[in-house]
């Protein structure tokens, strides 16, 4: 707070009701004298307290807090205050995050691209902020970033952009930050060539690749990252990038053991009812090579593109579903997934999941977390459900409409049984929290 603005606070305390005034002017005068002195004393406090508060204020905020004083100004400067960065380039009118100015970016660039490790960009739907994104990235030419994340918060944004402009702006932060270890580039136009550079300057160092709808990528570019980078722990794809080749090469000797494979499974167009088989054989590569390894699928699919999945043994470990998938599906799931871990039906349908819940608590062993929305499920099944997991099961989030009551239980008596095998006290939901 500017010290010329100490009238404005006199105003505030005087006015407000939370303050109580005292009776006599000298004692109110000495009441004044001290929230003055404590006003002031913002100016004095240590560096590392005003660090850390820098650290939490967008760059905008930032920048006006610099003026205050010099000592703030001195913080403002201070390199380990740029190691952890986002660039915020969403336009005002599309979006209710803050917009930057272009000039205080170039500040800022200049003066503190070196000392840049952490960086993310967010951009908004539009064309022209992903393109200044692609602007500022041209311009790291003196930077060691290390971990590196481009964040639409609504599409289409990179992929409207120049295949061109973006792929030539990526280079220069792949050839010129030599340490990179995770990179977040999904929904953007990167394609093969560009990975290839990525690998041939940061094959030591990487450790997570997230690339999920891209395109422009192929399985050949994702093999070159499987068979350079050995010290690849976490992978995210679409489904179509992946194959057997893939999971083998993921599967080699000279390979790290992957502890993330992320698959987002998502219809290339709509209607699209066919997808590709991963043969057993070569999920049995993986898990072999790597057996501690999280599948996590995540599915945005209609219920009759699902044909081709859960068809023999799946590795999956955890299963998120964003649109309805049917009973015939789950029921698939219990007998085909023994190192399923997590599950969450975003939607069913109105045919009770009874059989499909306790097949699961009966052949997953190491399941521990269920997230039900639009689903039936009667209370009774719930509760076996329930008692054959056990206290295993550390979350537990099930729409209260999901339970039906029966014969046996009510929805007033479901929590107390449900608390007695749990260990702990439970309650349903009255909206999701997954």
């Amino acid at each position: 707070m500017k010290r010329n603005n100490l009238s404005a606070v006199n105003k505030i305390v005087h006015s407000s009701p939370a303050v109580k005034q005292p009776k006599f002017g000298f004692c109110s005068s000495l009441n004044q004298t001290h929230m003055y002195t404590v006003l002031l004393d913002w100016g004095s406090l240590p560096h590392h307290v005003v660090l850390h508060i820098f650290q939490y204020l967008p760059l905008i905020d930032r920048a006006r807090a610099s003026s205050v004083c010099r000592r703030w100004n001195e913080v403002f400067h201070i390199p380990d205050l740029w190691r952890k960065f986002e660039f915020e380039l969403n336009q005002s009118a599309t979006s209710y995050f803050k917009s930057t100015h272009p000039d205080l970016i170039q500040q800022i660039i200049k003066k503190h691209a070196a000392h840049l490790q952490y960086v993310s960009f967010k951009v908004d739907s539009s064309t022209e902020s992903a393109e200044a994104a692609c602007d500022i990235l041209s311009q790291l030419v003196n930077c060691s970033i290390q971990t590196l994340g481009l964040i639409s918060t609504a599409k289409p944004s990179f992929m409207n952009m120049s295949k061109a402009h973006f792929v030539s702006a990526l280079t220069v932060v792949f050839i010129n930050s030599k340490s990179l270890s995770s990179i977040k580039i999904e929904d953007t136009p990167v394609d093969d060539p560009s990975l290839k550079i990525l690998v041939a300057n940061n094959s030591d160092t990487l450790r997570l690749l997230k690339m999920s709808s891209c395109p422009h990528v192929s399985s050949d570019g994702i093999l070159c990252i499987a068979d350079h980078c050995q010290g690849l722990r976490e992978l995210a794809l679409n489904y179509y990038m992946l194959s057997d080749e893939l999971l083998l090469a993921l599967s080699s000797e000279t390979h790290v053991n992957l502890e993330h494979l992320r698959i987002d499974v998502v219809s290339e167009n709509p209607g699209q009812i066919e997808f590709h088989s991963i043969k057993k054989q070569s999920w049995d590569a993986l898990i072999k090579h790597s057996p501690g390894v999280n599948v996590v699928m995540y599915f945005f699919l209609y219920e009759e593109e699902f044909e081709t999945f859960f068809r023999e043994n799946s590795p999956v470990t955890h299963l998120y579903f964003g649109r309805s998938v049917s009973k015939a599906v789950l029921g698939r799931i219990g007998l085909n997934c023994p190192r399923l871990i997590e599950l969450v039906v975003c939607a069913n349908g109105l045919q009770t999941l009874d059989d499909e819940l306790v097949c699961i608590a009966k052949h997953c062993k190491n399941f521990t977390a269920l997230g039900l929305s639009e689903c039936e499920v009667s209370c009774s099944a719930f509760i076996e459900f329930v008692r054959l997991c056990g206290t295993r099961l550390a979350q537990l989030s099930i729409m209260e409409e999901v339970l039906i009551p029966d014969d046996n239980y009510s929805l007033d008596e479901i929590h107390t049984e449900v608390s007695k095998y749990l260990g702990r006290l439970w309650f349903p939901d009255v909206m999701p929290i997954w």
